[in-house]
């Protein structure tokens, strides 16, 4: 069994060095810890982390406040933080509320109760609004909240849904709908808004009947385009806020025999792995979600060993991913007519 000594000696460090750096890593330098950390997985050494926490007074736990686990999208986010996190050495705790506050808040306490570090949060809700712990370390990324309390890191999707508005429109649709996502959830309203500021800048008239709720998942996609297929004048395009609405709204015109991108085009938002693998392919728009695990990381054991942050409000970069679901408007064949030019 691998020693910390011979950590020490791989790392090119003192005893007291790897000690430090695994007790107390604020107050080792950057270049030290990496390698020392690099040592310790080259040594195969596992310390005694129940000694090293007593003394530090930490759990090295991370509590993760998951909205819906069973999400394709928050699933490679998860999966980032814990590549992230074990790199650290840190533990993770998932915890699956369901986008109930009551749950969230509970499972917030067990850094209240010393069960764990700090909180990342992934939808626009502070657990800590009440008293004293609102001083806890916490992270909020992905669904953002408007006046955060804390660090985040999140998208443009103003932007990014404009922009996929923007293609759409590229392609010769002026008739598009918008499948969207949770009334309350700010991702909605933006994404809303990039959606109206394409519109408008094309000189395209809004038209309400054009947006059907959703909740980001396939069964809303699929209820939605449903309803669509029954207006007077059907879309020639529809842009959901979620694949995962794209998939179901996909299946829907699949059974109604519509031709995807033939004579409806349908674009989604998250480039979740099925995107790729459906028929046809789904146009999207890339979020870097893996990438937004690492950074809620960084900046959460930043806050917990009390390191000044660089950067505390983060926007990460999306991309338009344009395959095989968009083309340019071609008249349906028998039915009721298109929305064309």
């Amino acid at each position: 069994m691998s020693s910390i000594r011979e950590v020490a000696r791989l790392a090119g460090v003192s005893v007291a060095t790897v000690s430090r750096t695994l007790k107390t890593p604020e107050v080792v330098s950057p270049a030290t810890r990496e390698k020392v950390h690099a040592a310790v997985e080259a040594a195969g050494y596992r310390p005694n982390l129940t000694a090293i926490q007593f003394r530090s007074q930490r759990t090295r736990n991370l509590v993760v406040l998951v909205p819906k686990i069973a999400n394709t999208f928050f699933a490679r986010v998860i999966s980032g933080i814990q590549q992230a996190a074990q790199a650290c050495h840190y533990g993770v705790l998932l915890c699956n509320t369901h986008g109930d506050e009551q749950i969230e808040a509970q499972y917030a306490q067990l850094v209240s109760s010393r069960q764990a570090d700090g909180v990342i949060q992934l939808r626009a809700f502070d657990p800590f609004l009440e008293g004293a712990s609102a001083t806890l370390p916490m992270v909020n990324v992905c669904e953002v909240l408007d006046a955060p309390p804390c660090p985040t890191a999140t998208l443009d999707n103003r932007a990014a849904a404009r922009e996929m508005t923007e293609h759409l429109i590229a392609c010769g649709h002026r008739r598009i709908a918008m499948i969207k996502g949770p009334r309350r959830s700010p991702l909605t309203r933006d994404r809303l808004l990039g959606y109206r500021d394409a519109l408008a800048a094309a000189g395209i008239d809004f038209d309400e009947s054009l947006l059907l709720p959703g909740d980001f998942t396939p069964p809303s996609g699929y209820a939605a385009a449903q309803r669509l297929l029954t207006l007077p004048v059907r879309p020639s395009a529809i842009f959901c806020e979620s694949d995962e609405m794209a998939i179901g709204a996909l299946q829907c015109l699949r059974e109604a025999g519509i031709d995807v991108p033939g004579e409806m085009s349908l674009a989604g938002f998250d480039d979740i792995e099925f995107a790729r693998f459906c028929a046809p392919p789904l146009t999207t728009i890339a979020q870097p979600a893996e990438a937004f695990g690492e950074a809620a990381v960084e900046m959460l054991i930043a806050l917990i060993e009390q390191r000044p942050l660089e950067i505390e409000h983060r926007v990460l970069p999306h991309r338009l991913v344009v395959r095989e679901s968009t083309a340019s408007p071609v008249a349906q064949q028998g039915g009721s007519p298109l929305g064309v030019i």
